[in-house]
Order: C-alpha cells, then sequence, then structure tokens
C-alpha cells in the first residue's frame, strides 16, 4: 500500500475499530473546530481577508471554519478519499497533493501555511522537501508536531495512529525547519486553548511559529 493509498476510507471512518487511527465517523464538528480555528487566528494575528493553506486538511474542516471567520482559506491533502468527501462547499478551495512532498500552489500564495498534526505522518524526505515547499508558498509557517525520543511519543495516545512514522524531538525538529529555510520567532510546549486535553503531558506537543530565514534576524529560542 502507498502512502497515499493509507489515508483510506477505513482511516478516517473506522480507524479505531480497524487499529488504523483514532479516528471514527470523521465528520464536521463546528464548535471544536471553530474555536480551534479562532485560537489560531488570534495568535497568528490573522486579518480579514488573509489567504492561509491547511496543510494536510483532510475533509476540509478546518477549512471550512477559517472561511467563515472570514479568513480566505485553502487546502491541500495527499488522501483522494478525503479530499473527495470534503465538507460541502469547501471543494473549490482544496487540492489533492502528491506524495514528494510538492504543495500545488504557486509561489507567495499564502500569508501563512498551517500544518496540524501532519509532520509526524511524513517520511523524512518528504518531510524535507514539503518544509522547502512551505517556504515556496509562504513567508510564514504555523507547525503543530507531537514530540518523541525517536522511538516513542510522549504522548501515549499518539501511538494509536499507524501512520505516525515520526517520533523525534525537538532538537531534531529544530533541525529540519532550520535546514528548509525557516527560523523560529516563537516556540511553546502549550498554547492555551489548543490541545489542553493532553495538557497534562507537558512537554508533549510542539508549537512552532515560524518565518523564512531571509526575513527576519534569527531568534531561536531554547526552553526544553
Amino acid at each position: 500500500m502507498s502512502d497515499a493509498e493509507q489515508f483510506n476510507e477505513d482511516y478516517f471512518e473506522n480507524g479505531v475499530a480497524t487499529g488504523l487511527s483514532g479516528y471514527q465517523n470523521y465528520r464536521w464538528l463546528p464548535e471544536m473546530t471553530l474555536t480551534f480555528a479562532h485560537k489560531i487566528i488570534k495568535n497568528l494575528e490573522l486579518r480579514e481577508g488573509d489567504r492561509v493553506l491547511d496543510f494536510g486538511c483532510a475533509k476540509g474542516f478546518m477549512v471550512h471554519a477559517f472561511r467563515l471567520l472570514d479568513i480566505d482559506a485553502y487546502g491541500c491533502d495527499i488522501s483522494e478519499y478525503a479530499i473527495q468527501n470534503a465538507h460541502p462547499g469547501t471543494e473549490e478551495y482544496l487540492k489533492l497533493m502528491s506524495g514528494d512532498g510538492d504543495i500545488p500552489f504557486e509561489d507567495n500564495s499564502f500569508r501563512h501555511v498551517i500544518a496540524k498534526d501532519v509532520y509526524e505522518h511524513l517520511p523524512e524526505e518528504v518531510l524535507e522537501r514539503t518544509l522547502r515547499e512551505s517556504a515556496r508558498v509562504s513567508e510564514r509557517l504555523f507547525a503543530i508536531v507531537p514530540l518523541g525520543d525517536g522511538e516513542k511519543f510522549i504522548i501515549p495516545a499518539y501511538e494509536n495512529d499507524v501512520t505516525h512514522i515520526q517520533k523525534q524531538p525537538r532538537r531534531w525538529w529544530d533541525q529540519k525547519f532550520e535546514d528548509a529555510g525557516w527560523q523560529v520567532e516563537r516556540f511553546s510546549h502549550l498554547v492555551p486553548g489548543m490541545k489542553q486535553n493532553y495538557a497534562q503531558f507537558q512537554k508533549g506537543n510542539s508549537f512552532y511559529f515560524l518565518s523564512r530565514a531571509s526575513n527576519s534576524p534569527r531568534e531561536h529560542l531554547f526552553d526544553s
């Protein structure tokens, strides 16, 4: 099975029952998704009409939430199943992407690329390429990735997804971002209103606020 084929109907609709993922009947949950989108808008200081890309958008639920909140949002995903079953009204804003890491949008198309819980799914070579691609289409990147020790995640629940292959520590991710041309403007293990259900694992998640290295001075903060 190819990487793309892993993200099929069973992955999204029967993931718990089949042991493939933590998803079961993956659907639009407006209160949760709109709240998360609002927190992202606030933390990124997005303004009405700002153009953003949800990288790894699945069925486009976050794209729909952003658009309801007046953000000009688009999405791309590797899953043909997810794109074909997109949330009603989002179809024209979503694109299917190939498995090589290329982003199917023009240079400098977005103010921000947002990558929430997606990079841990990517083989290292694809990850490196898509990070460079993100720097091609946007000056800024917001990434949320779970942390591990190279063999297992700090947060045990992340082990329930068979496509989670990058279980890396913070410094590994720091280096990947730097090598791809990104600099860390801000970093946190916890952001109020985001992933609060994992707050007891104080360093289990990472929130990266990044900019293209050529645009601003480096501020690389190590707090671990």
